[in-house]
């Protein structure tokens, strides 16, 4: 004989949790399954420890979906504000960092507790270390084997995630999920992700591991970031580079203004009548890393000699290469870094209000597992707390 659960929920990461804390406040009888051995593992590590749980100006425009409209109804129906305002009623300090992030003062557990506390236990039950299988529609809902016991539901949520951090445990199985079920997959790519150079690049630019700058970044599409760049022994990373993984593909190049805070074109005119013998090395020094100028220097992206020398073109090369500097990464570092995954399950086969199914009610996905990516900022999460939010309200 099968136990039955009202809602059944496969994944204890940030949207099942929510989800399950929504539909245990409504008497719903509820059982969340996982694989690993402990919820929230994603969240725990998030943020270097601190978890970037959401974010102070949050809007459609800082999401990727193949259908832009799609996040539009859940992201109304459970904001920013209503997430950090349970954060503040469980009295857990929260600190603004740039661009409106918010993060935790002390620890990301505060947040996996707080979801925790927030399902009842009266209704909200938790098995871990579970593998599912054969799942299978019926009359009156969802049966599926769960480390071989037979398990039936009305409603069957799938909080499965996406593909990047393989090493906390990201499986494809809510893909095959979907795919059972007929509904299409759009193709997956980590997100979120520092780029890797070709080799001589790579060569390059290694010595410059762990030097940051300001930088103004752009994708082919025309997307832009203004962070931070970092370059790595491998690639290029940082804040901008992660943004702009995100719109770039394969082959293509991005644009980058290494010195976004500086008029290049200004500091020229004005080293060159205070300081004519002074080499065009040493004025950048003044806005730029030293050895990152040697650098482009020994690529031949600019000419060492003294300002009165330069000439009008000259001059322009050189704004044109600092501002406009081009480069084609030779790819991304894949899941094993990525923070998220584009693309996932296609939002046209799911209600935008209620995250159901439309052909096989009682089926919904929530979270990551869905085409739904947010910005680096928090807003992947404030995807999860509100699809786990109206999927909790309708399961």
């Amino acid at each position: 004989m099968s136990e039955h659960f009202d809602v059944v929920i496969i994944g204890a990461g940030a949207a099942g949790l929510m989800c399950a804390a929504e539909a245990g406040k409504r008497a719903r009888r509820v059982l969340v399954v996982d694989h690993a051995k402990k919820p929230g593992r994603k969240i725990l590590i998030s943020g270097g420890g601190r978890c970037n749980f959401s974010n102070y100006d949050v809007s459609p425009s800082n999401f990727l979906c193949s259908n832009p409209h799609f996040v539009k109804s859940a992201l109304s129906q459970y904001t920013n504000w209503d997430f950090i305002s349970m954060v503040s009623k469980h009295g857990i300090e929260f600190e603004e960092r740039d661009h409106g992030q918010l993060f935790c003062v002390d620890s990301a557990k505060q947040i996996v507790k707080m979801l925790l506390d927030e399902c009842d236990s009266q209704y909200v039950q938790f098995q871990y270390q579970v593998a599912i299988s054969n799942i299978e529609k019926t009359e009156s809902g969802y049966t599926l084997l769960a480390n071989g016991k037979p398990i039936s539901c009305e409603s069957l949520v799938v909080a499965t995630g996406g593909l990047s951090m393989p090493k906390l445990g990201a499986t494809p199985f809510g893909y095959q999920i979907a795919e059972q079920f007929g509904l299409d997959v759009i193709p997956t790519t980590a997100g979120l992700v520092p780029f890797t150079l070709h080799k001589q690049d790579k060569l390059d630019f290694s010595e410059l591991s762990g030097i940051a700058i300001p930088a103004e970044i752009t994708a082919e599409d025309g997307t832009v970031f203004k962070e931070a760049l970092l370059f790595t022994h491998r690639g290029l990373s940082g804040p901008s580079v992660l943004q702009i993984s995100s719109y770039w593909r394969a082959g293509q190049k991005v644009t980058v203004n290494l010195v976004p805070e500086a008029d290049i074109a200004e500091l020229l005119v004005q080293n060159r009548e205070k300081h004519p013998n002074q080499s065009l090395k040493n004025t950048l020094s003044k806005v730029l890393p030293k050895r990152l100028i040697e650098v482009l220097i020994e690529r031949k992206h600019l000419v060492d000699k003294p300002l009165k020398q330069l000439n009008h073109k000259e001059y322009d090369e050189v704004v044109d290469a600092l501002e406009g500097w081009q480069i084609v990464p030779n790819g991304t570092e894949g899941y094993r870094t990525a923070e998220v995954t584009l693309g996932g399950v296609d939002t046209n086969h799911l209600s935008s209000k209620t995250m159901e199914c439309k052909t096989h009610s009682g089926l919904y996905f929530i979270g990551e597992v869905m085409d739904v990516t947010g910005w680096l900022g928090g807003f992947n999460f404030c995807w999860c707390w509100s699809s786990g939010y109206v999927a909790g309200q309708n399961v």
